[in-house]
């Protein structure tokens, strides 16, 4: 993953952070199209739902999602510190980070964890 070689990655998630980083500080996203922002999308919310699993033990699950076109979507689901289940959609934290440019990467999987209650900063709130 963008030069990260797979055992690194698959031993530390957080390794492939700096060629994140490179990434999106170099994209021209003054210059995407539509289609560009979309894989940009799925490509950050696929590494934040990837982080959540291989650090925190995270799940995928379906939840009912009245509003969407399906009825339904997938989320991101794990036990916080404080031994509560809380979900997350991954799709949703890369959005909130496009709402806050620059993009970060370390700010954008620290939501998450937030989010989650995975954090020792979250448990402290």
């Amino acid at each position: 993953m963008l030069g990260v070689p797979p055992e690194m990655y698959t031993s530390d998630p957080m390794s492939v952070i700096p060629a994140l980083d490179d990434y999106v500080s170099r994209a021209p996203l003054s210059e995407f199209e539509e289609s560009d922002w979309i894989t940009l999308h799925l490509d950050l919310a696929s590494y934040v739902a990837d982080f959540l699993i291989q650090k925190y033990g995270a799940h995928w699950t379906v939840v009912d999602d009245p509003a969407g076109a399906a009825g339904f979507r997938y989320v991101i689901e794990v036990v916080g510190l404080d031994g509560q289940t809380r979900r997350v959609d991954p799709i949703d934290v890369v959005a909130k980070e496009f709402a806050n440019r620059p993009i970060e990467i370390v700010r954008m999987l620290a939501s998450a964890e937030l989010t989650l209650n995975l954090s020792s900063q979250a448990d402290e709130e």
